[in-house]
């Protein structure tokens, strides 16, 4: 009878040692599923990754737009706008752009620190695309728009700069608010509007330029960088910009000009 017990017992032991066997084959089936699944979604477009990986490569080395598609050439006396991509191109395009205008600024703030300039040369990364603001006193003498000689060392550095470039570029003049009434400049209107001319046309006379995607404007005192109270914030407001205009919004079709 004892031996007829041990048996069974030693039978059940064996039955249930078994039943792991059932979910630990269930277990194993649906990682298989998952990793298929991973594997399936982790699948990249070669031909978009080789395209994109080309144009942050371009960017980073040469400062140079890596036109995707297209004609980068103008038609018409316009340039050919740049190109998008397919699908989520418009961020991809975005993204390329915006590393391009950073590298233009890196290398425009090296310049600048390398040559002491901080003072009369700065650079912003602003939503419309990179500005560099020139204070009025390195480029005119007071109350003129007739360029100092020493402000070509500007027009050339900045117009090497902008010549590989395919955006817009908007040079714009601005003054403070104290009034002026001349002969040559009835009101600050006009002293900002020669003054941003005149830059504009140094920079084309630098290098082989489109001028088709330069435009110069003046706003006068009516886009304050800094209050007027004080000397500073005047003298702050006394500038030339270049604004080289982003060509891409995030999540946006291309601008169309």
């Amino acid at each position: 009878m004892g031996r007829r017990k041990r048996h069974l017992r030693q039978h059940e032991e064996e039955h249930m040692d078994e039943t792991w066997l059932v979910p630990y084959s269930d277990i194993l089936t649906l990682l298989l599923a998952l990793f298929i699944v991973l594997f399936a979604s982790a699948q990249v477009d070669q031909k978009k990754f080789d395209q994109i990986a080309q144009a942050f490569n371009a960017a980073f080395h040469s400062g140079t737009p890596y036109m995707l598609e297209g004609n980068p050439n103008p038609v018409n006396g316009q340039p050919a706008p740049m190109p998008m991509l397919a699908g989520e191109g418009k961020d991809q395009a975005y993204m390329i752009e915006n590393t391009q205008l950073i590298e233009v600024k890196r290398t425009l703030d090296k310049y600048i620190q390398e040559n002491n300039l901080t003072g009369d040369l700065q650079t912003v990364m602003t939503e419309e695309g990179l500005m560099i603001r020139i204070k009025d006193t390195a480029l005119f003498p007071s109350g003129t728009a007739e360029l100092l000689p020493e402000s070509r060392r500007f027009g050339a550095v900045i117009a090497k700069m902008l010549t590989p470039l395919q955006q817009q570029i908007i040079i714009s003049g601005h003054t403070d608010n104290v009034p002026i009434n001349t002969r040559e400049f009835p009101s600050n209107w006009d002293l900002s509007s020669k003054r941003a001319l005149n830059f504009m046309k140094l920079l084309l006379s630098q290098e082989n330029l489109q001028p088709q995607r330069f435009s110069a404007i003046g706003y006068g005192e009516y886009r304050p960088v800094m209050v007027n109270d004080t000397e500073e914030g005047r003298a702050n407001n006394r500038r030339v910009e270049v604004l080289i205009q982003r060509s891409y919004r995030m999540q946006e079709a291309p601008i169309v000009r």
